[in-house]
């Protein structure tokens, strides 16, 4: 294999059959190596005259310079395979769809909150917001709640370790009606507020839960009378049920921070609960006690509050029967409001 031009095409060929990295560099040491054909080359210059070596040395440099590029090219067609082959093993298919993360929708019970807000803003009601952890005197003792009222047992209420800056016990509210003294107290009359908001007390049952909701409303000013808060209340039942035909009616009771007070009724003139008198609200004119711990003059400023449990509402527009639905976080079930 005296002729460089046959080294050079065997090395070529030699070079190409490698199959990977290893086998190319032991066809490199046939060639370049200490010992290879080209280096054989090399050193037979020694024995040659200076003018025939200088002449043969270009050409053997150009053949060592062609088996080198040969070498280099095989090197990287050997590295593109290989990086090839990792890339088809961990190929991703960008043709599948995204994971998205789903939409997510308003819960019926919000649903029901933000068309109250709605509709009682449209007739000139504030909506008020507040603390969920109260003191016992603005729970109870500033509405007019007895020492010995049974809201007040460990039965009724979520009480906290703990007493607020002025010794007073903390509890989770039991409803929303602290919001009315602390609005009126920080507000000039006349009051004409909605106060919406979670609330807590110890029940749990088809139709209680430890936490649901309530609004109350309160609207005080001088002359505000019953007649009033019928007024009221009617425009709210018909716009919130989207129907004229629907009545309204006042039972007496009681609650300590009303006097006179009442439970509101309804009844549908149509549908599947035609006729049917239904509890929604309990109501009344705010006690003369109640104004006076609101730093309000009761002998010249009167009002009425009421407050009605969001998920009563819920239930009675959505054809809900049971209350538990509502914590349960089925999809199937709130999928139906979105």
């Amino acid at each position: 294999m005296d002729s460089l031009e046959q080294l050079i095409d065997s090395a070529r060929q030699d070079f190409q059959a490698a199959p990977d990295a290893v086998s190319l560099e032991n066809a490199k040491a046939k060639y370049l190596g200490k010992t290879g054909l080209v280096t054989a080359q090399m050193k037979q210059l020694g024995k040659m005259p200076p003018e025939e070596r200088r002449a043969r040395g270009a050409v053997i440099n150009a053949a060592k310079g062609q088996i080198e590029s040969a070498l280099n090219a095989r090197r990287q067609e050997i590295a593109n395979a290989k990086l090839q082959e990792r890339l088809s093993a961990e190929a991703i298919d960008v043709t599948l769809p995204g994971r998205g993360r789903g939409k997510g929708g308003i819960h019926p019970v919000m649903r029901t909150w933000e068309r109250i807000e709605r509709i009682f803003g449209s007739i000139g009601f504030d909506v008020a917001d507040g603390p969920e952890i109260e003191n016992d005197w603005t729970n109870f003792t500033a509405l007019n709640s007895p020492e010995n009222h049974p809201a007040r047992s460990m039965q009724d209420t979520f009480y906290i370790d703990g007493k607020d800056t002025q010794g007073k016990p903390l509890l989770l509210r039991t409803h929303t009606s602290p919001m009315q003294v602390r609005y009126a107290r920080s507000h000039e009359l006349p009051v004409k507020v909605i106060a919406p908001g979670r609330t807590y007390r110890v029940d749990s049952d088809a139709t209680h839960s430890p936490m649901f909701h309530q609004v109350e409303g309160l609207w005080i000013d001088t002359d505000i009378s019953f007649a009033d808060l019928k007024g009221v209340y009617l425009n709210f039942i018909q716009a919130f049920f989207e129907t004229d035909n629907v009545q309204i009616r006042f039972r007496p009771s009681y609650f300590p921070f009303t006097e006179p007070s009442a439970e509101i009724d309804i009844a549908f003139g149509s549908g599947p609960l035609k006729g049917r008198w239904l509890e929604v609200s309990g109501c009344g004119q705010v006690h003369p006690n109640v104004l006076r711990n609101m730093g309000i003059d009761s002998e010249k400023y009167t009002g009425f509050a009421f407050g009605s449990g969001l998920e009563r509402l819920t239930m009675l527009r959505y054809g809900i029967n049971d209350l538990r639905l509502f914590y349960e976080g089925d999809l199937r079930f709130l999928r139906q409001f979105n």
